[in-house]
């Protein structure tokens, strides 16, 4: 009788630790393996981070950048990346994606730690990661924490989406992305296996950071869990860039997001005939609420503006109102973004969902101009974080930017239309030195610009 006893107990015993490893095996990541431990560090981490303020960022579109359209295909273009003085490449979505209900979209994930094998594999990622450091250009990937494919193995844990009344997984609330599901952050179980995925690319791919889509959509509370986690990585100093606008995104950890307002204001003024003196009241809202040290990131062109509305020729008005455009982008202040295709003013919107190869040869004039503009940035720290005095005018965009040894004067005409610039009482009759020409400017009481023309002066 002892016996038996003893027999059914354990048997009981068996049936619970089964019962329970089921239970479990339920809320893995995979139909079939429990959720894997951190990979050891790939390689030596990257030390030469730059500090945001002299970030310079280069998105690249995959699926545009070659004819081959994967990482192979923009290892020949590094040198010529590197010549615009870049110091940070950003990779859209690296990820396979998605066959359900899909649109094809990069940001359709459908598994969070394998690479699309359009674009090579894991060991072509780490050739691009190494002759990208090799050239002291760090690289970040694109990020989609929202939401998954419909095919994504996560999709069997129910629990880790968000569902409507009847129980149905949803795709986002509000929004027209159909192919994707809404993941849901009240989960904490999907939370971590997320920030496993996050860490592993730091580790097995020796990434240095993120540009995390759609990041207004995510809840504060898992960017703080999620960012904290990275930052415990040992030997790493990450590059966290926030696709919003919410000021709590910095208090995260994040140290830059977008700066959507600039950018439409940017348009407004070349498009729209808004007068430029509204620059400085943009800028400063956008600055006024985040923490010292943090920045926006300032575009005239990324893969959304160029591939459904239309490219920076089309909205500043042809080839000079773009790159007049892009002087006030890039030198008021913030983090510079070049779009892949814009410093050859590729004259067609790219699309992502397919492929649309741009033509490297377009406008050789443009690109020697980008490579001036940000050599000139590069050259002068006020230009990165000196102290700004902006010149209200309606046509003319003018500031001077200055730190204790370096001072820049930037006069920019915003209109199609030759126009004259009021010098202000402060800098009349003051020398200059032409950063483009090298020639003298003696400053008077007025200045006469061509349309779209640009005046960078330096002492």
């Amino acid at each position: 009788m002892t016996t038996r006893k003893y027999r059914f107990a354990l048997l009981l015993s068996l049936f619970i630790l089964l019962f329970f490893a089921l239970s479990c095996k339920k809320e893995n990541p995979g139909p079939d393996n429990p959720v894997p431990t951190d990979p050891a560090q790939y390689e030596t981490p990257f030390t030469e981070i730059p500090a945001t303020s002299d970030v310079v960022m280069y998105e690249i579109n995959e699926r545009a950048f070659s004819v081959s359209g994967d990482f192979a295909g923009i290892l020949p273009r590094l040198d010529s990346i590197k010549a615009l003085g870049v110091n940070v490449i950003w990779l859209m979505p690296i990820h396979p994606i998605g066959a359900i209900n899909s649109l094809n979209s990069p940001y359709c994930i459908k598994n969070f730690t394998e690479v699309n094998p359009e674009f090579g594999n894991l060991e072509d990622l780490r050739t691009l990661v190494r002759e990208a450091h090799n050239r002291k250009i760090a690289v970040i990937l694109d990020w989609v924490a929202n939401h998954t494919s419909w095919d994504n193995p996560w999709i069997q844990n129910k629990t880790w989406y968000t569902q409507d009344a009847a129980g149905n997984i949803i795709h986002p609330a509000g929004t027209n992305w159909m192919d994707v599901a809404d993941l849901n952050f009240d989960n904490s179980l999907m939370r971590l296996e997320m920030i496993k995925a996050l860490k592993y690319w730091v580790l097995a791919a020796n990434v240095d950071g993120y540009r995390c889509d759609a990041a207004d959509y995510v809840p504060f509370s898992f960017w703080k869990q999620a960012l904290d986690s990275l930052k415990k990585i040992p030997n790493r100093q990450l590059i966290l860039l926030g696709e919003g606008a919410r000021t709590d995104h910095f208090t995260a950890g994040f140290q830059t997001n977008f700066g959507w307002s600039f950018y439409d204001k940017n348009v407004g003024v070349f498009q729209n005939g808004q007068s430029a003196a509204g620059y400085l009241t943009t800028h400063q809202s956008e600055y006024n609420a985040i923490p010292a040290g943090s920045h926006r990131l300032r575009f005239t062109s990324n893969h959304d503006k160029c591939a459904w509305e239309d490219t920076p020729l089309v909205f500043f008005g042809g080839k000079n109102g773009s790159m007049a455009a892009f002087v006030v982008n890039t030198y008021l202040g913030g983090v510079p973004l070049i779009y892949n295709g814009q410093e050859v003013g590729c004259p067609v919107k790219l699309p992502f969902f397919s492929r649309s190869p741009i033509n490297w040869t377009t406008n050789p004039d443009m690109f020697a101009a980008y490579k001036r503009i940000m050599a000139i940035r590069a050259a002068h720290p006020a230009l990165r974080s000196g102290t700004l005095e902006y010149f209200a005018n309606a046509d003319i965009a003018a500031f001077k930017r200055t730190t204790a040894t370096d001072e820049v004067l930037v006069i920019v005409n915003v209109r199609n239309a030759a126009k004259t610039f009021s010098v202000p009482t402060g800098i009349q009759n003051t020398s200059w030195t032409d950063a483009v020409s090298g020639a003298a400017v003696n400053l008077s009481s007025t200045l006469g610009l061509n349309a779209y023309e640009y005046r960078i002066l330096i002492k």
